[in-house]
């Protein structure tokens, strides 16, 4: 391992005295990021103005920082890029990898994939009508139900709830065997674990970037598009910055070129801006140290937690090669666990219905990190300092 784990650390603005393992559902503001957002937001739109599209190069930002985390998900250069939400670019694949296979109309997700995911194939069936199906089954059939009616196979590498991480390699040759075209979400595996687009032969992959990749709440999600598709996708959102020529503003659309014709909408620049700060540190990793160091604080974790509290229940694999960067546990009073432990300052999430969900980030997250917030799960435990009324009241967000 070349990686200095603990020089990225200090990279992150991380409040004293807490332990924060929830980055695989926002992660910590990079110390780079505020004078980013500076230099964007009074340098650049304070004195360019509109200028900056062309000055400070704002245009080229969604293909350029694509690019860089094409890097960490195995892409080749020039297929990915950024702009819109995951839902939208949900979709976009979706629409896209359907319209690829006429005569087809079966989509098949599992049930644990996030159920946005579901909810945009969902929308797509019913605007689609004339028989199109969205299927579903438990995440260990999916590889059986892979029949020769279906037209894409939609599914979340690593489950935001319990990391049960599907193997992306083997689902793609069985797709492709039965002529399906497959769409993977990377929310949970960009910046977690080992991906390999290109290796592994996938069609389309979205992911998110403010989880594991730290662009700040509300950050741009990414689209890849296999070379060998991207000049035939006709996208379902056909957006101005889209188009082959947006500024000559045709009243008919021609798609751009390759990876091009997956731009939507105007791209949020001052949250591109954040994500370069974040970047500057991930261009000093290599994704296989990261895992390596990933496992190793996921495993700590686990031995010790199962030690230390066996009321709770291991709801992850217990193999570290088939589960991402995260450990959940499960429990009846998973919610009011989870409080208790935030109000003693290690910050983890809940998830429906049962779920305690711990995310390992190395980029800065440290053994101590585990050994402190394992100290004080135990304390919780056996003392039920859990047991408390404040601790059982939801909140909006879990």
């Amino acid at each position: 391992m070349t990686a200095d784990f603990d020089a990225t650390r200090a990279m992150f603005d991380l409040p004293e005295g807490v332990i924060y393992l929830d980055g695989n559902s926002l992660g910590p503001l990079p110390r780079g990021a505020a004078e980013k957002l500076r230099a964007c937001a009074e340098d650049e739109w304070g004195k360019m103005l509109i200028t900056a599209w062309n000055r400070a190069g704002w245009m080229d930002k969604p293909r350029a920082l694509g690019d860089r985390i094409g890097r960490l998900i195995g892409a080749e250069p020039g297929t990915v890029v950024l702009g819109d939400t995951l839902s939208i670019k949900v979709y976009q694949a979706l629409a896209s990898a359907a319209e690829l296979r006429p005569g087809r109309k079966v989509i098949l997700s599992d049930t644990g994939n996030f159920p946005s995911d579901l909810y945009m194939a969902d929308g797509l069936v019913r605007t689609l009508g004339a028989g199109y199906e969205l299927r579903t089954v438990a995440p260990e059939a999916v590889e059986d139900a892979i029949t020769p009616d279906l037209a894409v196979l939609m599914l979340t590498e690593v489950d935001y709830r319990t990391g049960r991480k599907h193997d992306m390699r083997r689902l793609i040759a069985r797709a492709h065997a039965a002529g399906a075209l497959v769409v993977w979400d990377l929310a949970h595996s960009a910046g977690a674990i080992e991906v390999d687009l290109a290796g592994s032969d996938a069609d389309f992959a979205v992911g998110c970037t403010y989880k594991y990749l730290n662009s700040g709440p509300g950050g741009p999600a990414f689209i890849y598009v296999a070379p060998r598709l991207a000049a035939q996708v006709r996208p379902a959102l056909s957006g101005w910055l889209g188009h082959e020529a947006p500024f000559a503003f045709d009243l008919d659309y021609r798609p751009g070129a390759g990876i091009e014709r997956m731009r939507v909408g105007t791209p949020p620049i001052l949250q591109m801006a954040a994500l370069e700060a974040s970047m500057d540190i991930w261009d000093r990793v290599d994704m296989a140290d990261v895992r390596a160091r990933s496992v190793a604080l996921c495993e700590a974790f686990l031995t010790a937690v199962e030690a230390a509290c066996p009321a709770l229940a291991l709801a992850s694999p217990r193999d570290p090669e088939s589960r991402g960067s995260q450990v959940s546990f499960r429990h009846p009073e998973g919610y009011a666990i989870m409080q208790a432990l935030i109000a003693q300052g290690v910050i983890g999430d809940f998830r429906a219905p049962d779920i305690l969900r711990f995310g390992f980030t190395p980029l800065y997250t440290s053994m101590e990190d585990v050994t402190g917030a394992v100290a004080i799960l135990k304390r919780i435990m056996d003392d039920a300092l859990w047991d408390r009324p404040e601790f059982k009241t939801r909140a909006k967000v879990t």
